[in-house]
């Protein structure tokens, strides 16, 4: 864990290291695969990146991204959950352009394709009110990311974010209520 932190802090002077950040992801590899997993759990089908795939592509975000200030190990999960949600939401994005735009010849398809359009629709609304409540309280959104991009647990995120359990249960609750308002048009 200390090694962990004194690669971070090296990383906060400018530029990353591609060499420490390799330490970086080679220690956090198995969090990294596991959050990578349980994102494409929902999102697959609709993506069709694999684990390994979203992974890599994190790590090259890490890269261009320069200067990184994150204080720990939990921090640097929970940032890598935000950069994996950018990822996804990217990557649905340019599907839907490129399915949309143009002078392609549009087709329809069996049900499982319109389906499979509905799901990249709702991670994009997602991603969207996701940004509406980063204006008005970018807290929610941490725990948002934490629990929901990072599958982190309760104890977890309180944990990274120096809360109590009872503190983040309560404000993923709000968060939920405040997402399910935005998604249903309310």
């Amino acid at each position: 864990m200390g090694d962990f932190t004194a690669v971070l802090k090296s990383l906060q002077n400018g530029t990353p290291d591609p060499a420490a950040l390799n330490v970086l992801f080679e220690s956090a590899y198995g969090d990294l695969k596991r959050i990578a997993h349980s994102r494409l759990a929902h999102n697959q089908p609709i993506t069709m990146l694999d684990t390994t795939a979203l992974v890599h592509e994190s790590y090259m975000r890490f890269l261009h991204a320069g200067k990184i200030d994150l204080d720990d190990r939990a921090h640097f999960i929970g940032y890598a959950a935000r950069v994996m949600r950018s990822v996804i939401v990217d990557f649905i994005r340019r599907r839907t352009t490129d399915r949309r735009g143009g002078e392609q010849i549009h087709v329809s398809f069996t049900t499982e394709h319109e389906n499979i359009a509905a799901k990249e629709d709702d991670v994009l609304r997602l991603d969207d009110a996701l940004a509406a409540l980063q204006a008005v309280d970018p807290g929610l959104v941490t725990i948002v990311e934490m629990r929901f991009f990072a599958g982190l647990s309760v104890d977890e995120v309180a944990a990274a974010l120096e809360m109590s359990p009872r503190t983040v249960a309560r404000e993923w609750q709000k968060a939920r209520l405040i997402l399910s308002d935005a998604l249903r048009g309310d």
